[in-house]
């Protein structure tokens, strides 16, 4: 009976020290990993088309510290208004044809570039031929185009912008289709703009049916004083749009031809800036005069009215990256007249901004 508890004590001994065998050399494996790997904490910084809740996933503790060769800590909470490094700029377009063809390729170049805010094609000024559809504009190629083909050319715009995008990107862009006050050619401004709002109603349908979920629709108008001086034909024009029952927006990336009382009043300017209902400012800003006009236009909103202008972004000639707009890159001048822009607009409690996304007006050769 000895003889078999000194076995059984013999083979428990051996599997204790078996044990305490494997146990340290995973601590001695552990120790020299720690000594001779190096130590790295990967930091996610999110990009603008992250979401706050992607960025909540990647950052669980109430601070995450920076790296040992860098001192402090960081928030662990993502910013409520990401951190862009400058402005967003997306390019609009003067057009001189309603090809859908051409359209269709225009609208890929912006998908593959991940064009990301408002984008503006200006077919150019109201126009009528009652034995050629009726109403529709002058494009700057000066050829007459109906509503219907200026509705299948941005359709076209929007078709070619889906299918080139790429298939995970986050970008989405507001689609206006865009005309002007400029000698409005018609019978019946107030006419042209129900069947302007009716066409882009019938673009969103398109939009809707195909499934081009990163494209809304809008309609724009380049909207300056000078061009309609009594205000009569342009006010016709934004009437007519809003009698349409529609969500659609009414982008006006028009000016103000020297400001509030130089050829129209307060409530001209205010009414087309987002005093009619569907209305949305994106004011030209070219340089430091048009951007004191605006901030001035919205500080006497408020006063008048109790209500800020909406502001939906600016609309500028001047990109580094755009070689056939009105300024250079080289062009100083233009960068600081831009910045300053911004500073106006951007400054004080006066300006309703949903978001400043600058547009480049560049013709389309």
């Amino acid at each position: 009976m000895g003889a078999l508890l000194l076995c059984e004590n013999g083979v428990f001994m051996r599997k204790w020290w078996y044990c305490c065998a494997l146990v340290g050399v995973a601590i001695l494996s552990s120790a020299l990993t720690a000594a001779l790997l190096p130590r790295r904490e990967v930091v996610v910084a999110a990009a603008a088309v992250k979401t706050v809740k992607t960025a909540k996933r990647v950052v669980r503790q109430g601070l995450l510290r920076l790296p040992h060769r860098v001192t402090g800590t960081i928030p662990a909470q993502p910013s409520a208004t990401p951190i862009t490094h400058g402005p967003t700029v997306t390019p609009s377009l003067y057009e001189r044809t309603t090809s859908p063809p051409i359209l269709r390729a225009q609208g890929c170049r912006a998908g593959r570039a991940l064009t990301n805010g408002l984008v503006v094609l200006d077919f150019g000024k109201l126009a009528y031929r009652p034995r050629r559809g009726g109403y529709g504009t002058v494009t700057f190629a000066n050829r007459f185009a109906s509503n219907r083909a200026v509705g299948w050319a941005v359709k076209s715009y929007a078709r070619g912008y889906s299918e080139c995008l790429p298939k995970h990107s986050h970008a989405h862009i507001t689609l206006a289709l865009g005309t002007s006050n400029y000698d409005q050619d018609v019978p019946s401004t107030y006419r042209a703009g129900r069947l302007w709002a009716k066409e882009t109603r019938v673009v969103g349908a398109y939009i809707h049916t195909h499934h081009f979920d990163h494209v809304v629709v809008a309609a724009g108008d380049d909207v300056e004083p000078a061009w309609d001086r009594s205000f009569r034909r342009t006010y016709d024009f934004f009437r007519g749009f809003g009698s349409v029952d529609s969500e659609y927006l009414l982008y006006n990336y028009g000016s103000l031809d020297g400001g509030v009382g130089h050829i129209w009043k307060l409530r001209q300017a205010y009414y087309v800036a987002g005093g009619m209902r569907a209305a949305r400012a994106v004011p030209e800003i070219y340089n430091h005069a048009m951007a004191e006009q605006w901030a001035e236009l919205s500080r006497l909103s408020v006063h008048r009215y109790g209500k800020p202008i909406k502001l939906a972004g600016l609309m500028t000639q001047h990109h580094g990256h755009c070689r056939i707009c009105g300024y250079t890159a080289a062009d100083a001048r233009g960068r600081d007249e831009h910045q300053l822009a911004r500073a106006r607009l951007e400054r004080g409690p006066a300006v309703e901004a949903t978001a400043l996304i600058d547009v480049d007006r560049a013709a389309d050769g």
